[in-house]
């Protein structure tokens, strides 16, 4: 079982369906507009099934993944440009295969979600409560992109992240990194909302200017591995042994660091995610925030840290401060937002900070609720964009102050907004909870400021959520929202899974933390990192026994506790 390339079946599968689609006649220019009706009910088959057997063959790996086995598992290594030692190398550990995981059950929720996102429209839609609009300010799009394209990007988007948590060669990682850009950036700029445009156009220059500032990064490693008359090569599993004297880690790091904060993002690269997650359709926010955003942190994990341990020690004091001052700002912002999708927005560059911060405290309890919170992200604010999206397609407004009394009219659709803007704000009993946690216990270890300070983020989540929730779900009914249906059968289908899964693993992380906690022990190992040793009570009583009595204290050995 260990010899099938699991992770290139993995990686295939996606890719395949996006080929399928891509050749699959289209309607044509006389077409029908129940033929094209067909053919796009067609391409959204399609694309479901292919994103269930992803998430089939995901589960099958996780099955067959040990964790108390080696570091990377399921690994493929192929000379793919022999000249420059590029390799076609795959493999996973815990981290890379849980973040696996939520991206193939994402996707599949995604398509479901997304049912009727691509669907064209007229230009002339109905006025909003806010004033004239055209139609793709709220939903639909003109009529000129086919419905199959949408889904191509689609499953392009999940191959190409499949392939970023499996990579083992930094060449390949780069390439897919850069690569994964071209199916957001369509699918918001010619499917999106509002101002898309913009919005896509800013996203893809952040991200290519991080993508430089790396690529040089990467050639400066190639570099540095041929010292010595050495092949050159881009594989982790050598860079991770490479020599590299202090100043040239630091500016390596640098040139990692700053395309994966702008990529996950962490203030103050943050200012481009707030214009795309809105501009974006539901579904597309929810691949962006809960799958694209990830691959940011995950970078810091597997590359800044891992390749770079002194220079991560060096820059931890600085990235602490980013990341604080992430989580208040985040959080502050939120407050005061009257988009319903911008908010849920800048609440997500509060939880980048706080998984930023859980990341270089360098401590087990740390990083591993980073990992976790990364998938429980995913969950929550994917659940939490979709039904905000649900409510968009009912009132054809972005506006929380166009809405009011809809658990009277729509309870299902109600609660589930409740519980998934519960697991927002990290209530004991959902899958964010013990994510929160173990990054606050982690934090406080090593960095008591810092923890108390990212502690206040909870109580400011607790206003944001509940005042998006009071305004838009309780008082009187407004006439407006009084003809909405409660959830389809689809949607529920669509959200169901993720408040499913934001309970179970709220209850019991378990499964989770078993394959998280090994790779985060190896990866500690590597930046030379130890939990802090806390003080054992005999030593303390010695110690203030002595300096009653007025003795001097010259040594006290640290002695863990039994």
């Amino acid at each position: 079982m260990s010899t099938f390339p699991w992770l290139t079946v993995n990686m295939a599968i996606p890719a395949v369906g996006a080929l399928v689609l891509a050749v699959m006649p289209g309607a044509s220019a006389g077409a029908s507009e129940d033929d094209q009706r067909s053919r796009g009910q067609l391409a959204k088959v399609i694309a479901l099934v292919f994103s269930l057997l992803t998430l089939a063959v995901t589960i099958a790996m996780i099955v067959a993944f040990k964790p108390g086995g080696p570091a990377f598992q399921f690994t493929q290594t192929y000379q793919w440009i022999p000249q420059f030692g590029i390799h076609y190398a795959v493999g996973v550990d815990g981290i890379g295969l849980v973040l696996i995981g939520m991206t193939a059950v994402l996707m599949p929720v995604v398509v479901l979600a997304s049912w009727n996102d691509a669907d064209p429209r007229p230009a002339a839609a109905a006025v909003a409560s806010n004033g004239v609009a055209p139609a793709d300010s709220v939903g639909g799009v003109p009529p000129r992109y086919s419905v199959k394209t949408y889904f191509v990007w689609m499953l392009l988007l999940e191959a190409m992240v499949i392939g970023l948590f499996a990579a083992t060669d930094v060449f390949l990682f780069y390439v897919l990194f850069e690569a994964m850009l071209i199916p957001m950036y369509f699918m918001i700029g010619s499917f999106g909302v509002g101002q898309r445009q913009y919005a896509a156009v800013k996203f893809l220059l952040y991200s290519l200017l991080g993508g430089l500032l790396m690529l040089a990064a990467v050639i400066a490693l190639y570099v540095y591995s041929t010292r010595g008359g050495q092949p050159g090569t881009f594989l982790f599993s050598q860079l991770t042994h490479l020599a590299l004297s202090p100043g040239s880690q630091r500016w390596l790091f640098l040139g990692f660091f700053v395309a994966f904060a702008i990529k996950a993002p962490l203030w103050p690269f943050h200012t481009w995610l707030p214009d795309a997650a809105t501009s974006a359709q539901p579904g597309a926010a929810v691949l962006l925030v809960g799958v694209l955003d990830k691959v940011g942190t995950f970078g810091m994990i597997r590359y800044c840290l891992e390749l770079f341990p002194s220079a991560a020690r060096y820059f931890t004091p600085l990235v602490l401060v980013m990341a604080v001052v992430g989580i208040l700002y985040g959080a502050i912002v939120a407050i005061g937002q009257r988009d319903m999708k911008r908010l849920i927005a800048y609440t997500s560059i509060s939880h980048f900070g706080l998984i930023a911060l859980g990341i270089f405290v360098l401590t087990s309890q740390g990083q591993s609720g980073a990992t976790l919170y990364m998938v429980n992200h995913g969950f929550a604010t994917g659940a939490l964009f979709l039904i905000a999206g649900f409510l968009i397609v009912r009132r054809r407004s972005h506006l929380i102050s166009d809405y009011g009394g809809v658990q009277k009219v729509t309870p299902v659709l109600a609660g589930l907004f409740l519980i998934a803007g519960l697991a927002g704000l990290a209530l004991p009993g959902l899958s964010t909870f013990v994510s929160e946690f173990l990054v606050l216990v982690g934090t406080f270890t090593r960095y008591k400021a810092a923890a108390v300070a990212a502690t206040i983020a909870a109580i400011l989540s607790a206003i944001y959520i509940l005042w998006m929730y009071q305004r838009t779900m309780t008082g009187p009914v407004r006439d407006e929202v009084a003809h909405f249906g409660d959830l389809k059968a689809r949607e529920l289908w669509a959200v169901g899974p993720l408040i499913a899964l934001i309970i179970f693993f709220g209850v019991y992380p378990q499964p989770l933390l078993n394959i998280i906690n090994p790779a985060v022990s190896r990866t500690l190992v590597q930046v030379h990192a130890t939990d802090p040793v806390p003080p054992h009570p005999s030593s303390a009583l010695a110690v203030h026994a002595s300096k009653k009595a007025g003795g001097k204290v010259t040594e006290v050995k640290k002695v863990a506790a039994p």
